[in-house]
Parts: structure tokens; sequence; C-alpha cells
């Protein structure tokens, strides 16, 4: 069974400009997201996916595997369609180039054990909220899950309401996630619905469309870099770990 990992690199993210160059220690984001990726000793390859030339030579700097996608896409999970045109595979594992904390165990969860033939195949990460700052984000995904452990729904906003009870545990989406090549051509396919263009959220595209999304919970401290807040909070974090670890990159 092959699986692939793909990273996707956009430089002009409209929220933080050359997000995948951010410098951390010395070291580009999506040199740290790459780092801890490989690790997966089950991937077969791993790839930065970019539509950018300034990403691409500090990837060849770097020595990172990359290919080159198109600059029409609005989506990574578009991008990963592109790559899956040239690169055969049963899985393809997409982890967003801005989780430079992601832990390859996590990683590691989502990975499906048997090869899925003839239908739909799309798992996501998802961890418990500890902060209720983050319930209200935006940039936080919350997800509500069925009894089967398949996404409900995905908002920007704190979902559920809390209208009878605060005993609730509310979760988040990581950037991680599993398709197979028919889930990648499914959405390709198949137009933006109402809820997915008020929320801004891919997934929901499976959702509006009746396809399953299995949900994977994980303990995780993970942090997107979504802003140059969330970056200076990251590099506290890395900091912090190369001290206990004696500097060691």
């Amino acid at each position: 069974m092959k699986i692939v990992a793909v990273i996707p690199a956009r430089y002009n993210s409209s929220r933080f400009l050359a997000k995948p160059l951010a410098d951390i220690f010395g070291k580009p984001m999506i040199w740290w997201v790459y780092e801890q990726v490989k690790k997966v000793n089950e991937f077969n390859e791993v790839y930065v996916a970019t539509d950018d030339d300034r990403i691409a030579e500090i990837c060849t700097k770097y020595n990172l595997n990359y290919i080159m996608t198109s600059t029409a896409h609005g989506t990574s999970t578009e991008r990963l369609f592109e790559v899956a045109q040239s690169i055969g595979a049963d899985y393809y594992v997409c982890i967003n180039g801005d989780e430079p904390l992601i832990d390859p165990e996590i990683i590691r969860r989502i990975l499906p054990i048997n090869k899925t033939e003839n239908e739909i195949y799309v798992a996501n990460l998802m961890s418990e909220i500890k902060n209720p700052v983050e319930a209200v984000d935006s940039t936080n995904i919350k997800v509500v899950v069925n009894s089967k452990g398949y996404a409900m729904f995905m908002s920007r906003s704190p979902i559920p309401y809390p209208k009878s009870s605060m005993d609730f545990s509310y979760k988040k989406h990581l950037g991680v996630l599993v398709y197979n090549y028919l889930a990648l051509e499914f959405f390709n396919n198949t137009q933006r619905n109402a809820v997915e263009k008020v929320e801004d959220i891919n997934e929901l595209r499976f959702i509006e469309n009746g396809e399953k999304i299995k949900m994977i919970e994980v303990v995780a401290d993970t942090l997107s870099v979504d802003t140059p807040k969330d970056l200076e909070k990251v590099i506290a974090i890395i900091e912090e770990r190369l001290q206990i670890g004696g500097g060691k990159q």
C-alpha cells in the first residue's frame, strides 16, 4: 500500500504573506513541517506542493522534495488532486504547511490500515479544545461528530450551542487529512455549495453532498500558524523545546 504525504505551501496567504518562508531559528517554517513529516516511516514519499518559485528555491536549498502546481487553486484539496495526477498512490495525506509543531506520532494516527476500494475515503484528525478562547476563534474550525465518529458539521462558530448544558467537550479539526484518489476526484468535480461558501471550509463539500468524513480524535498540542501572532507563540514553544533538548534542531 503506497501512502504519499503532501504539504501544500502557498506564498500569497491573505492573512500572512510568505508564511511558509517565515523564519524560525534560522530555518523557514516549511522546513520545520517537512522535518516532522518525514519522520513518519510509513510514508513512501513526501512532497511540498507549491505554486511559487520562491518556495521552490527554498525547497531546493534545503533538499525538500517538491512539486510545482497551478496558481489557480483555491484550496489545498484542489492542489492535492493535481499532485495525484502525476504521483500515483493509494492514499494522500495532507499536512498543512503551517503546522511546524506537528507530532509524527499524531500523523500516524490517521494512516489507514487497509486499502479502500471503489468508494470515497476521507479522514481528518481532531482534538479537544482546552482554551475557551479557541472555541470562539474563527481560525479554529470546530467539529461535531455522530455516534460512529463521522463529522456531522464543521463551523468557524462554536458548535454545538450550550443551551441546556455546559457539559460538553468541544473539538477542533487539525490540519491533517487523508484522501484516496476517488475522494480527491469527487472534490475536484463537485461545485461549492452554499454552506461551504459561507463558512469557507473545504471539508464541507463532502458533508453537504452526503459523503462521510471519519474524524479521529488525538491529544495534540499543535498550533497552526495563521497569523504573525501565532508565529510568535510557535517560536516560544520551539525555543523551550530546544533548551530542554540541548539546542538540537
